[in-house]
């Protein structure tokens, strides 16, 4: 065991050590160096809290279950494929979510440690409101995580008047906070605690289910953000700062990501949180239905357009993750570089399934940093893009976006490939996007179809190259 001035300086060490992770995430080029600062922090903190002065009964149980909760993430970690980080990232959100609720019961039935007076009230709703997010936080991922999965449809879920159902959650689990706490200094106060739980878990199930697929990335940015607040809450109930300034840092940095992927998509904040988004607004959209006559083209033909451009831009979607067609896209981006074709890479902000998914993808692939652009900084040299390769995008580059006021993605900016010479689209069929509605861009004059897996269409124009 230490003594507490040693936990309390390994805790700032830590502290330090989770900032400059967060700095060296914001960038690229800093982004390994920062996942190695989170590590070396978390390692600290661990090892820090676990010969802690407060753990002195049952360390040999908290060392097995350190045991098997770290052979089990390793194991999720070695096995789990790029395509399915999405869904894990938010399975793992909801176990965060999860352990807030177990804390905040098992805090609570500590009967506040002997607490009375205000610090017992101010103790029991730190206590409760970590319940509140927790429970929020893990049944929104469960969710998150069956329509990333695929396991429930990424279609919005609209109940009749589900906003005022909302409100009158909110106003029960407020209800229901007063009576815990004025229960709570009589001694009891378990029944209001477990409905505001119920209440809890059914609102972070129908906020998420409200929310159409398209729009997925932002709800896992969201629950990034719910899952920092509920262990920093929870970090209130044990009096660990540590846990109180990580899951600050984890809950304001995913607010600032999920605020600025809503400017990015010309969503509102707000909506975010009650799942007012995702939604149609008429009997518009597009559905799937064809809206004309596409044009297929061959790998060979499509290696002869790209041999003879000047520019070219490659729009990578979740299908080049799918087909995990990613290595030989930067085998073909060589070639045409080493010809004298400028290639660049246009990104959107909800590209994929989470936050940064192309860019996490692209740089698995060694593709260089400086070629790879946001959909801001590229957006006005379409018209001079000779070829624009969209790989398993729909939604990104549906111009629908622009031009139908009842598309579900309606008013979302997206890459206006259209407006260049050429455009070449990677899908295995001519189903719709993740928003389910049809893309006007396949029926384009401009634009041709190359049917197929990805990485099997690409491994043909390369081979033709």
């Amino acid at each position: 065991m230490i003594n507490q001035g040693i936990v309390n300086v390994s805790y700032i060490i830590a502290t330090i050590l989770f900032i400059l992770a967060l700095g060296g995430l914001s960038n690229q080029e800093t982004a390994r160096r920062g996942n190695w600062y989170g590590i070396i922090g978390m390692t600290v903190a661990l090892i820090a809290t676990i010969l802690s002065p407060d753990v002195t009964a049952n360390f040999g149980k908290l060392v097995v279950a350190l045991l098997v909760g770290g052979s089990i993430g390793l194991i999720l970690a070695r096995r789990v494929q790029m395509t399915q980080m999405p869904e894990l990232v938010a399975i793992l959100h909801s176990l965060v979510g999860l352990a807030a609720v177990a804390v905040g019961f098992a805090n609570f039935m500590g009967h506040g440690g002997g607490l009375t007076g205000v610090e017992l009230t101010i103790h029991d709703i730190e206590t409760y409101i970590g319940v509140l997010i927790g429970a929020v936080t893990f049944s929104g991922s469960v969710i998150a995580f069956g329509k990333l999965s695929g396991k429930i449809s990424g279609n919005p879920l609209i109940l009749p008047a589900r906003h005022w159902l909302n409100l009158l959650i909110l106003l029960g689990c407020i209800w229901y906070g007063v009576e815990f706490v004025e229960q709570s200094a009589q001694g009891s106060g378990v029944v209001p605690l477990i409905i505001m739980t119920v209440l809890a878990l059914l609102f972070g199930i129908h906020m998420v289910m409200a929310i159409g697929g398209a729009d997925m990335p932002v709800v896992v940015s969201m629950l990034n953000s719910y899952s920092g607040w509920a262990a920093s809450a929870t970090g209130f109930m044990l009096g660990n700062d540590l846990l109180i300034v990580t899951g600050a840092l984890v809950g304001s940095s995913g607010a600032i990501l999920s605020y600025i992927m809503c400017r990015a998509m010309n969503r509102k904040f707000l909506a975010v949180i009650a799942g007012g988004f995702g939604t149609t607004t008429g009997g518009g959209g597009g559905g799937g239905e064809d809206q004309g006559e596409v044009v297929p083209i061959e790998a060979a033909e499509t290696a002869e357009l790209l041999s003879s451009a000047k520019e070219v831009m490659i729009i990578p979607g979740y299908g080049m993750a799918v087909a995990q067609a990613q290595h030989t896209v930067f085998e073909i981006t060589k070639a045409l570089r080493e010809k004298g074709v400028n290639v660049r890479f246009g990104i959107h902000p909800v590209a994929g399934r989470m936050p940064g998914h192309m860019n996490v993808l692209l740089a698995e692939a060694k593709v260089p940093y400086d070629i790879v652009f946001e959909m801001d900084e590229i957006n006005d040299d379409f018209p001079d893009i000779d070829v624009s390769v969209v790989i398993g995008a729909n939604d990104i580059v549906n111009p629908s976006a622009l031009t139908d006021p009842d598309s579900p993605i309606a008013g979302m900016p997206v890459l206006e490939c259209w407006k260049g010479k050429t455009s070449i689209v990677l899908k295995r069929s001519m189903a719709t996007g993740y928003a389910g509605v049809q893309n006007p861009l396949f029926f384009l004059e401009n634009t041709r179809m190359l049917f197929g897996d990805a990485k099997d269409s690409l491994d043909e124009v390369f081979k033709a190259l």
